[in-house]
């Protein structure tokens, strides 16, 4: 009786401490200790910018990439070029049209390891706009105050995203480099 007892003592130990190893995986992204920064050129000079309002959810588990999801996005009424009345400009309609659409957001599909220590893959849909398109793109995950450092970076065509309209003096193509700071919760 006493080893049928102990047997489902260890048994509801294991299983409270499996059911908190599974909460201890999710993580809020926060803007403090953060920057999602874009680079493009304007006249042949890279130009770039940053945004803010960082939100979401993401789970994470570099054991288990199979149950690892990161659903996240920023506010594009926040984009920050340090020259005010660019800004405003990017609010507008012919860029991000941020009275229509207030967010940035991504969504993966697939998270994979890289043959490099440290160096995961993300797969997943960006949406600007209102227009949804497949990345995908390497990124590292850094252990860092009871939370991870996600890094990585990727190319977009800001066409694909009716952003810019058919200005000939902006590029096609921008650089986006991420460091997302998320807090276990």
């Amino acid at each position: 009786m006493k080893q049928v007892v102990m047997k489902k003592m260890a048994l509801s130990f294991s299983f409270f401490v499996f059911s908190l190893s599974l909460f201890a995986q999710a993580y809020t992204p926060a803007d403090n200790g953060s920057k999602v920064h874009f680079v493009i050129k304007n006249f042949g000079i890279a130009t770039g910018g940053d945004f803010k309002g960082l939100a979401g959810n993401i789970k994470f588990d570099p054991a288990n990439l199979p149950s690892s999801d990161f659903n996240v996005s920023v506010d594009a009424g926040t984009v920050d070029t340090d020259i005010e009345s660019r800004d405003r400009d990017l609010q507008k309609s012919e860029y991000f049209d941020v009275k229509n659409y207030p967010r940035l957001s991504f969504q993966s599909t697939k998270i994979t390891k890289t043959n490099k220590d440290g160096y995961f893959y993300m797969f997943g849909n960006i949406t600007i706009k209102g227009v949804t398109k497949e990345i995908k793109f390497p990124f590292t995950a850094t252990a860092k105050d009871d939370g991870y450092l996600f890094e990585g970076s990727f190319k977009l065509n800001r066409r694909d995203f009716g952003v810019g309209g058919k200005s000939l003096s902006m590029a096609d193509d921008l650089n986006v480099s991420l460091s997302v700071f998320a807090k276990g919760n």
